[in-house]
């Protein structure tokens, strides 16, 4: 199955795609008293304890002036939790629906992408809470608003990238779950949400290392889109350098998942 071949599987069988994501998204919370709750706790606690310690404790000045530095942080974070999630979750994919693997007919290569699609749920709600705080805190609402869409994707196209090699890998080296989260851990540092990437402006090898990092163009773009109005063609070097890097990880990923495909059935 090659990549435009792929495609058109997704597309024909969306049908199922979509009914199995949504029975993952319900199945999150089967048999928990506070449901859908729990979804948010962990995510809202992390955001206010960030907001405490360099907020209120290290007194940060806000990096956009006029924005206060929760309103800043949010676009940054939740793009990052969605990713994160989302990266977690296919990584684990094989070996949660090792049923569905070992059936001759089923096409496994479409679970990373249920994963993603329930994962994108989830990510929508903390998308209409960002929308809400922004409101709460006067922002007028901006036409770029609606470019979080683009961004989303571009996000979600890297977290499948990623996804395809890594969930293949971990159906034989099971230790790759753990790395994966240790990597995402430290990742999240290796990205400017918590802190403004001007701080480092005298040391000039630092800001090309971040910008090396693909996640920094989702994380500029939900706060070009949220915050500063701005649109992703102004930012055509970035644009072309994430959708190439991007575009390569997901050849080699779904090169090596399909490589190890036949293999799969027998180690579940």
């Amino acid at each position: 199955m090659n990549n435009i071949s792929l495609i058109k599987e997704i597309i024909k069988r969306r049908k199922l795609i979509w009914d199995l994501s949504k029975a993952d998204f319900k199945k999150r919370f089967v048999g928990s008293y506070f449901g859908m709750v729990w979804m948010f706790v962990q995510p809202v606690v992390t955001v206010m304890i960030y907001f405490c310690i360099f907020q209120l404790g290290f007194k940060s000045v806000p990096p956009v002036p006029g924005i206060p530095y929760v309103l800043w942080l949010v676009p940054g974070i939740v793009p990052w939790f969605f990713f994160s999630e989302a990266l977690n979750t296919i990584t684990n994919c094989l070996q949660e629906y090792h049923y569905l693997v070992k059936k001759v007919v089923f096409q496994v290569e479409v679970l990373p992408v249920i994963k993603l699609i329930s994962s994108l749920m989830v990510h929508a709600f903390f998308v209409l809470i960002m929308i809400v705080m922004a409101l709460c805190y006067g922002k007028t609402p901006m036409a770029t608003w609606i470019q979080v869409i683009y961004y989303t994707f571009a996000a979600s196209m890297l977290a499948l990238a990623l996804g395809y090699f890594t969930s293949a890998v971990n159906v034989f080296f099971k230790d790759m779950a753990q790395i994966v989260s240790i990597c995402l851990q430290f990742g999240m540092w290796m990205v400017p949400i918590m802190y403004q990437e001007s701080m480092f402006a005298d040391v000039p090898a630092v800001l090309t290392v971040l910008k090396f990092n693909p996640f920094y163009y989702v994380v500029a773009g939900y706060r070009d889109s949220i915050l500063t109005g701005n649109w992703f063609f102004e930012r055509p070097t970035m644009t072309l350098y994430f959708w190439g890097v991007t575009l390569v990880l997901l050849f080699l990923g779904i090169r090596v998942f399909r490589k190890l495909r036949p293999h799969f059935s027998d180690v579940l």
